[in-house]
């Protein structure tokens, strides 16, 4: 009897696709026969992505997941490679020491401007690629997107506020889309998000 889950051959798109963990979901998606789309502001760090990949199992896509131009320039020419999209993970995100509450500071030292950054980074570059991406669900009325969040995104973690922040709004974003979707769209446009907790990163 074929697996529920099997998801050979599903193209899924990945956004953040050169970080440690939406890159390291990316390689096991394509472990179960995805077919990936990476998703990247950097061609060389896109590249040396790819190379981890077996060959024809993943593309490259250069891109700014708060450009809404080349965020389309992307989608077009991934769906001219593949055909189609099955998946879509925003895995793209990140942090800024001004927005960031230092055991020695204080809340009164917060940078606004780095603070209104990561709010951007991490729920405008949730918004922006499932507004692009995300269309390419709406004529076959199936497909399913992932967004990441945090385990900072509900109790009040010290220091990451404005992670925090973003990332409560990505819970919310995700709620409000998988409603949105089920009643224009249709039950099979699937939106979830998963929660990471701690983990290592050269950022």
């Amino acid at each position: 009897m074929p697996s529920p889950f099997d998801i050979s051959g599903r193209v899924v798109a990945v956004t953040g696709a050169t970080g440690v963990l939406a890159g390291s979901l990316a390689r096991h998606l394509a472990a179960q026969g995805a077919l990936v789309a990476l998703l990247g502001r950097d061609p060389a760090k896109l590249d040396a992505a790819l190379a981890a990949f077996p060959p024809g199992q993943a593309a490259a896509f250069a891109c700014d997941v708060l450009d809404r131009p080349s965020l389309e320039r992307a989608r077009d020419t991934l769906a001219a490679r593949f055909g189609r999209l099955d998946a879509l993970v925003n895995g793209a995100g990140g942090n800024l020491p001004g927005a960031i509450v230092p055991p020695d500071g204080s809340f009164f030292d917060l940078d606004p401007a780095q603070w209104q950054s990561v709010l951007n980074l991490n729920l405008g570059g949730t918004l922006l690629p499932t507004l692009v991406l995300g269309a390419l669900f709406e004529k076959p009325r199936r497909g399913s997107i992932l967004n990441f969040s945090s385990m900072a995104a509900g109790p009040a973690i010290t220091r990451v506020l404005g992670y925090s922040n973003a990332k409560a709004g990505v819970d919310n974003l995700t709620r409000w889309l998988a409603v949105e979707f089920a009643r224009k769209i249709g039950p099979d446009v699937r939106v979830n998000a998963l929660a990471p907790g701690f983990f290592i990163s050269a950022q």
